[in-house]
């Protein structure tokens, strides 16, 4: 399966302006087998199917993330 080099991962609630990370695929696979993408600081980290289906992947202690929207990057 061919995955895309990079996603926008969309971080919103309501009434609250959208945080957007780009993310890039590592050389890594999650616990589904599918990549792990990161930001470029290492701390944004999440698994993405090739559905889109976004589990986020905890960098270091004491994270709480929040689900976000994943939207590939051309």
């Amino acid at each position: 399966m061919e995955y895309p080099e990079s996603y926008e991962l969309v971080f919103g609630a309501p009434a609250v302006e959208d945080d957007v990370v780009i993310v890039h695929r590592s050389q890594q696979s999650g616990a589904g087998g599918y990549p792990v993408y990161e930001d470029e600081t290492g701390i944004v980290r999440a698994e993405i199917s090739a559905d889109g289906e976004v589990r986020m992947v905890a960098s270091g202690g004491h994270q709480e993330p929040v689900l976000p929207r994943a939207i590939r990057v051309p």
